[in-house]
């Protein structure tokens, strides 16, 4: 896999990172009661995602810009499964005659709670939708959080697959970042995992944070494929001191690598996962050739939605828990993002929804052409628009930026149909958000790499 560095440094600019069209940033204020009437009035009948945030961390990493609580106190996690119970049940209705086919626990750090407390919320869905057979049930694990038997209690409560934060095995990063995670402790989670007998389990880096060398993310790397994990994420480092103000102290005491050293850390990455055998999904996520998402990438039914890439399509996500996100065909919509908020609107029995957007059609066709670019890597513009009543001269002025993606070498154009090359795989933001027309007015974007 040949890339050329310049391009790297032309297409790396802020873009939308494509988890929903409109993006979160379209989301505007609203009163609960109107996410109810056109959730009631739309009555469907298909397979449903759920997702959990699960807030708390015992300690925080300086680079994390998750909405997070940092806490010791481990009573917090029962006070906030009790209130999860009754969103599930004030949501209850929508799911009837419905199976779930996905389920993820997100955060913050899922395993702050206890394994038995994490059974109890599988449980608590089972009372409110009936779980298909071959259910995807995931949950994000801290191993410095996994003791030892957790893994089986997680896999006997119905857990099959997990995603584990790793970042960095460097000890100098990992002083630099306030995360002590040595090898052999994320050796053993993984090992715990697979005898327990998990079917997928992800690995999630980081490139771009402070002392971070081409010598010590490469070791990392190394390291990381010697334990073969199914899938890997290599994120970029998004240093947003605003949001996060614990990253301060990263710039400050450390200091950051440069564009083009982050740009130099995705490329020795990228090039050892391809010499590996990881298949390169879109952006910065790869899988084993075996694992679900190299064969939804392969059979077409690979999605984004807001906790990244998908292995099932038209799928709805529910959220639960602070600052979740839903998606359902035409609206998304926000819970609470402070807790204290979201308790009020659980504890007076409302759904505890402070944001949404309702999409247009012309929405609904762009975050399908959006979502053919990020998920399939090819597009059929007339054959997709016709759908809506639209045609590909509707587009002129895309097609007309899409053919200097294709001098680049991004895409390949035929007619009405685009194919993303195996380059242009690392700038799926980029070819998308050509059809995006609400990114103009938007900031805050990370960049492409």
């Amino acid at each position: 896999m040949q890339i050329d560095f310049q391009h790297l440094k032309e297409f790396d600019v802020p873009v939308p990172r494509y988890t929903s069209y409109p993006t979160a940033l379209s989301l505007t204020e609203c009163k609960a009661q109107e996410v109810v009437e056109f959730e009631n009035a739309r009555r469907p009948d298909g397979p449903v995602s759920l997702y959990f945030h699960l807030p708390f961390c015992q300690s925080l990493c300086w680079y994390c810009a998750c909405t997070k609580i940092i806490t010791n106190d481990r009573s917090k996690s029962r006070v906030y499964l009790e209130r999860v119970r009754k969103e599930l049940q004030l949501k209850k209705a929508w799911f009837e005659g419905r199976k779930m086919t996905q389920l993820h626990l997100g955060g913050g750090t899922p395993t702050f709670m206890t394994t038995d407390e994490l059974a109890e919320l599988l449980q608590m869905t089972r009372e409110v939708i009936e779980w298909a057979e071959d259910a995807e049930i995931g949950i994000e694990i801290d191993p410095r959080t996994l003791d030892e038997g957790d893994a089986f209690k997680l896999a006997e409560a119905g857990f099959n697959r997990a995603s584990l934060g790793v970042q960095d095995h460097d000890p100098k990063v990992q002083r630099a970042i306030h995360r002590i995670q040595p090898l052999e402790q994320t050796r053993a989670a993984v090992e715990s995992l697979r005898a327990a007998g998990f079917g997928s389990i992800n690995m999630d880096l980081i490139y771009g944070l402070p002392v971070q060398t081409l010598e010590s993310f490469n070791q990392t790397i190394e390291d990381v494929i010697a334990l073969r994990p199914d899938r890997l994420a290599i994120y970029s480092y998004a240093h947003v001191p605003w949001a996060a103000p614990a990253q301060k102290i990263l710039e400050t005491r450390y200091g950051l690598p440069s564009a083009d050293e982050k740009i130099q850390l995705f490329l020795l990455a990228a090039q050892k996962l391809d010499d590996a055998g990881y298949v390169h999904i879109g952006m910065d996520h790869f899988a084993l050739p075996e694992d679900s998402l190299s064969k939804a990438l392969n059979d077409q039914t690979l999605r984004r939605n807001f906790q990244g890439y998908s292995t099932q399509a038209g799928v709805e996500i529910h959220g639960f828990g602070m600052s979740s996100i839903s998606q359902t065909d035409r609206q998304y919509f926000q819970n609470a993002k402070e807790l204290e908020d979201w308790e009020a609107a659980i504890d007076s029995d409302a759904l505890p929804v402070i944001k949404r957007v309702v999409l247009s059609e012309e929405d609904a066709l762009r975050r399908d052409i959006i979502m053919a670019i990020m998920c399939s890597a090819k597009l059929d513009l007339d054959a997709l628009s016709g759908a809506y009543g639209w045609s590909a001269d509707d587009f002129q002025d895309e097609w007309s930026q899409l053919r200097v993606m294709q001098d680049k070498g991004l895409v390949e154009l035929e007619g009405s149909t685009l194919q993303v090359t195996p380059v242009g795989r690392f700038f799926v933001r980029n070819i998308a958000a050509i059809f995006d027309t609400y990114r103009a007015a938007q900031k805050g974007f990370s960049k492409a790499i």
